[in-house]
């Protein structure tokens, strides 16, 4: 009776630790980087960034872009870690929000490139299974930088700061995870000037490329990122819907003028990959 008892409640304790590491994570503000300057006139360069994504981002023949892992050189591995850190030295809190928006985006974008990289090669970015926690899946829990003397995690720049400081759906279009059911990986950094467009040329290129939405049979299927963030896209099938339409080009504007609710979500989690 014991042992039964035993059995039982390690089933229940595996079972909410399991359903906790697939949840997606709530926006939850780690205030101490709403800190900022507005009247600073510092800027940031990302040149270095883009000059790495225009090598390496690969457009594929569906019209998204793939990364190609296997043919990044050994001086450009090192030219990306200098430019990490080059991040990690920025004196964050003296920036204004402009510079910090891009600054997050860039950052974790180049984490994610490294951290696949450290892997590589690997099928998914689920199978690099670092972060804390029996069962962690992927590596967004494991801080991997250090920013003004505090340890990040790719789920802090995403959840604790991006989302609930910007507070812009757009948000989830600019950060790339990785693999082939997530918005592109651009070939530019991000910056203060470009920022708005980046958001925008996201949005629309994720929206109406089937992984974002599509029309089968009359039924909305949906990239699962509006089921995992649908408080971010108006916490409706309705709201998701007017974020849709918003972007659609005039195919898919026409075709969901027809639908009301979303039928399905998919996801595919398989590397973005320019060699697959």
């Amino acid at each position: 009776m014991i042992l039964s008892r035993l059995v039982l409640a390690l089933l229940v304790l595996v079972s909410v630790q399991l359903g906790s590491a697939l949840a997606a994570p709530k926006a939850e503000l780690w205030a101490r980087w709403e800190a900022h300057e507005p009247r600073s006139k510092l800027s940031l360069t990302h040149s270095a960034w883009t000059s790495f994504l225009e090598r390496y981002v690969r457009t594929a023949e569906d019209g998204s872009t793939r990364f190609a892992y296997g043919a990044v050189t050994r001086e450009d591995r090192a030219a990306l870690d200098d430019y990490v850190s080059a991040l990690e030295a920025v004196p964050l809190r003296t920036l204004p929000r402009r510079e910090q928006l891009p600054f997050w985006v860039n950052l974790y974008n180049a984490l994610t490139v490294r951290v696949v990289l450290d892997h590589y090669p690997v099928a998914s970015i689920r199978d690099i299974d670092i972060s804390p926690g029996l069962f962690a899946d992927g590596p967004w829990g494991r801080q991997l930088a250090t920013v003004e003397g505090e340890k990040v995690s790719l789920d802090d720049i995403e959840h604790r700061i991006l989302r609930p400081i910007w507070r812009d759906p757009r948000i989830h279009y600019a950060v790339n995870c990785a693999s082939l059911g997530c918005p592109d990986l651009q070939p530019r950094a991000m910056t203060a000037v470009n920022s708005e467009r980046f958001l925008e040329d996201g949005a629309r290129a994720y929206i109406n490329h089937t992984r974002g939405a599509r029309i089968e049979d009359g039924r909305l299927i949906v990239s699962s990122i509006y089921d995992w963030f649908e408080e971010d896209f108006g916490s409706s099938d309705a709201g998701v819907i007017a974020h849709l339409k918003h972007y659609a080009t005039r195919d898919l504007a026409a075709a969901l003028e027809s639908v009301t609710r979303i039928s399905d979500d998919t996801y595919d989690w398989r590397l973005n990959d320019a060699s697959e």
